[in-house]
């Protein structure tokens, strides 16, 4: 009997197992939509912001030399102090030059007295030649004594001018407002053509400011125009900021005033300059900044949140929602960013939903759910997605 009763038992079994394996096949659950913030590209005209590196440089740096020799005695300004027009800087000993201008003035007095002494007898001599009392030789040497006096006595004239110079040089003065530099040369020194640079200084306002552009850039902005994708302001005039080395920005703007058509092959770039005011000083030459040209503009430029850009194995990447609402991982070439976003230099399109929050979430063919969309300008206030239609 237990035989039996095990063999139906079995027999049991195995028809419930036949009954199941014949039924209806399990589904497998189907995956989960991730909900996901979406932005919605849309080409536009982007603000074109370039930042070089560049060097303050005074648009007038003016070297003080002496103009004459002698002994400097005395210096009459600080080394490093902003001088005035006019300002005296250094003084050459006087008392050679004022000798020299004595002995000049003295030899005019004495070329004087010989003209005045030929003029009076000049003046005798030509009425008695004009009445025929006189001879013509005596004339004429009396009109040639005359006229050669009268050029001894304005060589001495200029003799005295010169040396009235060669005495003012003695007071060497800015010849502009500027900051000025170092001394070059000591007091006591003996200053000649050899060591005449005795300073320099240098004019601060306007202040320039000039930058290099490699000829990688140089190119990259040159295809870029004649893409059409770069606007150049309609006056042609870029505008620039400066940061400081502190990283505070400098509270005037300035102009390009030049940019050179020539390669330097020494440094391999084209060099660009700008003007800034400069009415503080707060700007002195040889200091190194940052500065953003600014007026171009991006034409038909793609734009996305930082945030929405992931990096991976291969580069740069979103997530884009298909037309099936499914994640696309799209590979993008990101440009320079501008504040919170990303310019987008190549791989998305105007139109394009790509995911701002909750990509961490996501993998390549993964369901999604927009649950919020947000504008390019003010991602982050999303505003809710329409709600699905019922079926």
């Amino acid at each position: 009997m237990r035989l039996n009763d095990l063999g139906c038992r079995c027999a049991a079994l195995l028809a419930i197992a036949c009954v199941t394996a014949c039924g209806p096949q399990a589904k497998t659950p189907a995956a989960m939509p991730v909900g996901v913030t979406t932005v919605t590209t849309k080409p536009a005209s982007l603000p074109a912001s370039l930042t070089f590196v560049g060097q303050t440089q005074s648009p007038q740096g003016v070297d003080i030399r002496a103009r004459v020799n002698g002994f400097l005695i005395k210096r009459n300004y600080t080394e490093g102090s902003v001088v005035k027009t006019g300002q005296l800087l250094f003084e050459i000993d006087h008392a050679p030059f004022l000798a020299e201008l004595a002995s000049a003035k003295a030899e005019y007095a004495a070329q004087k007295a010989r003209y005045d002494r030929a003029k009076a007898n000049l003046d005798r001599v030509l009425p008695l030649a004009a009445e025929k009392a006189l001879s013509p030789k005596d004339r004429d040497d009396a009109i040639g004594s005359a006229k050669a006096a009268e050029a001894s006595m304005e060589a001495a004239q200029a003799q005295v001018k010169t040396q009235e110079l060669n005495l003012s040089y003695t007071y060497i003065r800015s010849p502009v407002d500027g900051i000025s530099d170092y001394a070059q040369v000591n007091d006591g020194t003996y200053v000649n053509a050899s060591n005449s640079l005795l300073t320099t200084v240098s004019t601060l306002d306007p202040m320039r400011v000039v930058l290099s552009v490699s000829e990688e850039q140089f190119l990259a902005i040159r295809s870029l125009r004649e893409s059409g994708r770069l606007s150049m302001p309609a006056d042609g005039r870029l505008q620039a900021e400066l940061l400081m080395a502190d990283g505070s920005s400098y509270p005037q703007s300035g102009v390009v005033t030049f940019t050179s058509t020539s390669f330097n092959q020494q440094t391999g770039t084209f060099m660009v300059r700008a003007d800034f005011a400069n009415p503080k000083g707060d700007l002195h030459p040889g200091q190194f900044v940052r500065i953003t040209l600014q007026g171009a503009s991006y034409t038909n430029a793609i734009q996305v949140p930082q945030r929405a850009v992931m990096h991976g194995p291969k580069g740069d990447f979103v997530y884009v929602v298909g037309a099936d609402g499914k994640a696309e991982a799209r590979p993008v070439q990101m440009a320079e960013p501008a504040g919170e976003f990303w310019r987008v230099e190549d791989g998305l399109k105007g139109g394009e939903q790509v995911v701002v929050d909750g990509a961490g979430k996501l993998m390549p063919g993964a369901p999604v759910k927009v649950t919020a969309t947000a504008a390019v300008g003010s991602f982050d206030a999303p505003s809710a997605a329409p709600a699905p239609k019922s079926e």
